[in-house]
């Protein structure tokens, strides 16, 4: 099992933060649109609690990124596209004609 700060966590966590202050929200903002405590919010991006796929999906929607930008690997990823990466980072397997590849 990886460790809560696991280097892509960790630039998940960095990306968090810069997309909430590029789309000019506080902490404070982004609690009352998603119904919670403004410790949350902070929380969430120290790392000190682990965000789940609904709330990464609600902090995009809010932040105006797709989630392919918290979740690609390298910097200055758009979030347009994952080109032939995954959503974990890693190279996607294209099933089809011609060797298998492991």
């Amino acid at each position: 099992m990886r460790s809560l700060h696991d280097s892509r966590y960790k630039l998940l966590l960095r990306r968090l933060r810069a997309a909430r202050r590029d789309a000019r929200l506080t902490q404070q903002d982004v609690a009352k649109a998603m119904g919670r405590h403004q410790s949350f919010v902070s929380k969430c991006e120290a790392g000190e609690r682990r965000i789940d796929a609904v709330e990464l999906l609600e902090l995009a929607r809010l932040y105006g990124k797709q989630v392919g930008y918290f979740v690609a690997e390298g910097e200055g990823v758009s979030g347009a596209s994952l080109s032939s990466e995954g959503a974990a980072g890693r190279p996607s397997r294209r099933r089809g004609k011609g060797k298998r590849h492991r």
